[in-house]
């Protein structure tokens, strides 16, 4: 009896460490590898309206979670938009009215330039952690990538995202396909990875398809074309001044 006791002592500890990470700790894991204080970026949405495409171009300096400026340079008609999000509010300015307005209330729900992205995603805070516990739902293969399937459901109310199902590379830590839910359990926008980059010690989205399921149409593609981080990035960008520049 004596004998065989560490014997049992190890067999009971075996499933434990069969188990794996638990969910908590892989957000945390995709959360450093995703993060980044400073960047700057070039990107493209091919937005796949149910009449036309078209692609809208721009390029976005952020600092942190709560500070970003966008400007759009093309197509033409949207060529000189301006945005700015200072932790929970964002304003847009228009050359075209020469006004600068809050987007505020319901308006965070309109879509953004007429793609599947609305100015509400553009609000969420990046940090998942913040927003979501995370469960183990699976063990995936992806696209020839092992991935874990997780689980993540909201610790706040006041969130557009009920939950989510990410699928995380199990080796770069990135996610490559996401679900997003209602409360009510319907899907409501989908997102998947088609080309993946590193840059530094980070592994990034080079290019997504974004889906509305609730829209017409085939989606928004996402483009990254010229990525910059820890860049020097000037305060004075992070100013309402800034926006009529």
């Amino acid at each position: 009896m004596i004998r065989s006791l560490p014997l049992l002592l190890a067999l009971s500890a075996l499933p434990f460490r069969l188990q794996g990470p638990s969910g908590d700790e892989l957000l945390r894991k995709v959360d450093q590898n995703m993060f980044s204080e400073k960047k700057i970026v070039l990107s493209r949405m091919v937005i796949h309206g149910r009449r036309e495409t078209r692609t809208v171009e721009s390029k976005s300096w952020q600092r942190g979670t709560s500070e970003s400026y966008t400007e759009f340079l093309a197509p033409a008609r949207e060529k000189g938009t301006k945005m700015l999000k200072l932790t929970d509010m964002l304003w847009e300015f228009s050359p075209s009215t020469d006004r600068t307005i809050m987007i505020s209330g319901h308006m965070l729900r309109q879509s953004l330039m007429g793609s599947d992205l609305s100015y509400e995603d553009m609000m969420e805070d990046p940090h998942l952690p913040n927003l979501y516990s995370a469960t183990v739902a699976s063990q995936e293969l992806l696209r020839g990538r092992d991935c874990w399937v997780l689980d993540l459901k909201s610790k706040k109310e006041d969130i557009a995202y009920d939950h989510r199902q990410i699928w995380v590379d199990k080796e770069r830590y990135l996610a490559l396909r996401e679900n997003l839910y209602a409360k009510s359990g319907r899907l409501l926008k989908t997102a998947d990875v088609r080309e993946v980059m590193r840059v530094q010690n980070h592994w990034l989205a080079k290019s997504l398809l974004y889906k509305d399921v609730l829209k017409e149409g085939e989606g928004t593609e996402f483009y990254v074309d010229s990525l910059k981080l820890d860049a020097q990035i000037p305060d004075y960008l992070f100013s309402k001044a800034a926006l009529r520049r």
